[in-house]
């Protein structure tokens, strides 16, 4: 049988899942909005079909356009890429009430994992460490679970993410406030106003762990990543690996993450997310998503797979073409993420027409993106314009090489994160590697020196 996959995404990640495809043999059918039909994406897929307006809850988020588009295009499966309907359970309940195959997990492993609590108790029913921490139902129970676990204290969405509906909470004074507006935010941005505590780890690296299951009863886990150079929790720069880990600590972390696979009987790819506290050498859990990462290319360079091809062969019914011993680790990789934004201004959208698009033409080096010259970088969607990744036997050789893409990096037209990343390479603490998770809110917020 001949697979015709419906991509309904957009941007980077659509090109990525449409070359996986072109590799495999399959056909492609791609869903875009009206603003979204000169694409490179566009320009690449097999067809290409109209899903509506730019805004997205007219074409990306419309579910009932995207099955109707798979369906009348005689597609077998969709590929939500991440973002948009990626980890939406009615979704992919849809597609499978109509015949196709949504490629991610189940509806009931992303109904759990949507929901912070659910994975966090899950977490816990396994051995995997978490945080101190837990739920509410009153003024009186929240400032007694606040006491017990200590200040400061984080509160958190049961659903969402983004950092909508976080609330850094020093003393107990701030505590209903917070709480009060923490669940406002989540119940507006979400749909759901539960909340709940966890202790705040002023010192942590968020380390996450790639994982792919099969129909087979196979789970393997290809090694993790360090994402802690962030901005109000949007992952800036990803590297592979963590250099900093103890060997013990890394096995556990390993361990943990296919503890929640196997008791998910998880199927296709998923990532893992720990927080990593470096004073006191132990991880917390913090959530599962369940779909394909912006950064997942640093994994591919350092393990050599295919990560979306696999993605894809597991959910149309395949076995894993690897084991956990056919995994190995070679070099280290750094991915850093150009968008259309200020950095002189807050990082604010810089939407407009690129004129100038001259990526470096160096060895060692990857870039995925939709950007061509000419291109109007539309004011509707995320402002990602690439992925730059390199890939070198060691971390320093692997910042070098980077630092070499970005100088040679040429983009005119719009205003680019470009200056903002290699600042951040440069940067002692980055070079040292004891970055943690707020590291980089201070350096833009706080004027930190450079």
């Amino acid at each position: 049988m001949k697979h015709r996959i419906f991509v309904a995404n957009r941007g980077e990640i659509a090109v990525r899942i449409i070359e996986a495809c072109d590799r495999l043999g399959y056909d492609t059918v791609l869903g875009v909005s009206t603003a979204d039909k000169d694409t490179l994406a566009a320009r690449r897929a097999g067809r290409v079909v109209t899903l509506g307006a730019p805004r997205p809850a007219d074409s990306y988020l419309n579910m009932n356009a995207v099955v109707q588009a798979a369906i009348s295009t005689g597609c077998t499966a969709v590929h939500p890429g991440y973002g948009f309907l990626s980890e939406r359970p009615a979704f992919a309940e849809l597609c499978a009430e109509h015949g196709l195959t949504f490629v991610g997990p189940s509806p009931d492993a992303l109904r759990a994992l949507g929901d912070k609590l659910t994975a966090r108790r899950l977490a816990e029913s396994v051995d995997v460490p978490v945080s101190a921490g837990g739920t509410a139902t009153s003024a009186g129970e929240v400032q007694q679970l606040a006491e017990g676990i200590g200040y400061p204290v984080l509160i958190k969405a049961a659903h969402g993410g983004g950092g909508r509906g976080m609330k850094l909470v020093e003393n107990s004074a701030e505590l209903a406030e917070a709480w009060q507006l923490a669940s406002a935010e989540a119940e507006a941005s979400f749909g759901d106003g539960t909340v709940f505590l966890e202790r705040f780890v002023q010192d942590a690296k968020h380390v996450e762990v790639q994982i792919i299951g099969d129909r087979h009863g196979h789970r393997v886990h290809l090694g993790e990543r360090e994402c802690s150079v962030q901005y109000r929790y949007q992952k800036v720069v990803e590297e592979a690996p963590c250099t900093v880990l103890p060997e013990a600590t890394r096995t556990l972390l390993y361990e943990s993450a296919l503890r929640i696979a196997e008791a998910l009987d998880y199927v296709g790819l998923g990532t893992v997310e720990f927080l990593y506290d470096v004073s006191r050498d132990s991880l917390a859990f913090l959530e599962v998503n369940p779909r394909l990462q912006v950064e997942h290319p640093v994994t591919e360079a350092v393990t050599g797979v295919d990560l979306v091809r696999e993605q894809l062969l597991v959910t149309l019914g395949e076995p894993l073409s690897f084991t956990q011993a056919d995994i190995r680790l070679r070099g280290h990789a750094v991915e850093c993420r150009i968008t259309a934004q200020d950095p002189d201004h807050d990082l604010r959208p810089s939407p407009g027409t690129v004129t100038r698009w001259r990526p470096s033409a160096a060895g060692g080096l990857r870039l995925d993106s939709h950007i061509y010259e000419g291109y109007r970088f539309p004011p509707f969607y995320d402002a990602l314009m690439a992925k730059q990744i390199a890939w070198a036997p060691d971390r320093a050789a692997a910042i070098e090489r980077m630092e070499q893409a970005l100088a040679a990096f040429e983009i005119e037209g719009v205003t680019t994160s470009l200056p903002l990343l290699q600042r951040i390479l440069a940067h002692p603490v980055y070079r040292d590697n004891t970055v943690t998770t707020h590291w980089l809110n201070g350096l833009l917020t706080e004027k930190v020196p450079s």
